[in-house]
């Protein structure tokens, strides 16, 4: 695979894009660039930058009870809540301070909370964060989860998305295609790279990526 090139976030030089071109398979797509988020998701100093640049998109008026957390995004989670609590966003838990939660997957591939979890999603405000949205299939799952255990998506936010909004909510990213003005996703029926037989570089999901 090609070496990493990198963007850094306009106001913060602890926040940085990392990515790879070339031939990557998602879960729902395949993209012509890989990013890989692993420092800003593990290392302290990343993760803490991201987090907070993810919470000024918020308001002080915003109620947030539960941020639910995907692709391994629990410690910028836990930034995220740290400053929104201190700039004054309110949650209406009577310990008045916000869950980091994240889902379990059943043998289908839907999300779900045990006994011990549902109280951190019925009857709250839940800000779902992600590390990247391409198709917002895996969104569009967290949305209809939340809903199903009774509580109330109040926002969504991602590193990078390459949607705007899904089911008409909008969508709170630090990184977007125009980032990246010759980044594509195709349907895997659709992809040019693969009828130009462009070898696959390298499976992808959440959590990383193996090589091919």
């Amino acid at each position: 695979m090609q070496a990493y090139k990198k963007i850094d976030y306009p106001t913060n030089k602890d926040v940085v894009l990392r990515y790879i071109p070339g031939h990557f398979i998602t879960p729902y797509s395949h993209v012509n660039y890989y990013m890989d988020l692993t420092d800003m998701k593990t290392r302290q100093r990343e993760a803490r930058a991201t987090g907070e640049e993810l919470a000024q998109q918020y308001m002080v008026s915003d109620i947030v009870d539960t941020v639910l957390c995907l692709d391994n995004m629990e410690v910028v989670g836990a930034y995220l809540a740290n400053k929104l609590t201190k700039a004054g966003v309110h949650s209406l838990n009577s310990h008045q301070t916000i869950y980091i939660a994240t889902p379990e997957y059943d043998s289908a591939g839907q999300m779900i909370f045990r006994e011990n979890m549902k109280h951190m999603i019925k009857g709250k405000k839940v800000l779902i964060l992600l590390a990247s949205i391409s198709t917002g299939s895996t969104l569009i799952k967290a949305i209809n989860s939340v809903k199903y255990f009774g509580g109330d998506v109040m926002g969504v936010s991602s590193i990078f998305s390459a949607a705007t909004k899904v089911l008409d909510m909008p969508i709170h990213f630090l990184y977007s295609p125009a980032d990246l003005p010759d980044y594509f996703k195709y349907r895997p029926e659709e992809c040019p790279m693969c009828k130009n037989r462009m070898p696959v570089d390298a499976i992808c999901n959440g959590f990383g990526y193996s090589i091919v």
